[in-house]
């Protein structure tokens, strides 16, 4: 089951960060980023499955691919951000994971535009 591998990963790394903390601080970041690195690495199999199964749903429905394309894209912009902003704050640097969180919501409310202006098109059309 891969969800042990991911918790025996997490907690192994907890315990390494917590003692490298005691002697080597400045190491404990580079065991989060490899622990969080190889992690990715676990789910991307079962990600790459839930994309099929969601183009395969899409292409029945008759949605159009690109909407599909850049739900996947914001979810992954999603993931990367909370990565990213987890890692500059076990860093310490919570002025710089809220600018992360920040952009990345910006950046993901700029990529929905195209599918926001397709539902009210939509609804234009519905309501005469």
């Amino acid at each position: 089951m891969d969800i042990i591998k991911i918790i025996g990963i997490g907690i192994v790394a907890t315990i390494f960060i917590i003692v490298l903390k005691q002697y080597k601080p400045e190491y404990a970041i580079y065991v989060s980023l490899i622990a969080g690195a190889i992690i990715i690495l676990l789910v991307m199999e079962k990600l790459s499955g839930i994309v099929r199964i969601l183009s395969s749903l899409s292409n029945k429905a008759n949605i159009n691919s690109s909407f599909l394309s850049i739900l996947l894209k914001m979810t992954g912009l999603a993931f990367l951000t909370e990565f990213a902003t987890s890692i500059c704050k076990d860093s310490g640097e919570t002025a710089i994971a809220n600018k992360i969180d920040l952009g990345g919501k910006i950046i993901i409310i700029g990529m929905s535009i195209p599918i926001i202006t397709a539902l009210f098109e939509l609804i234009i059309k519905i309501i005469p």
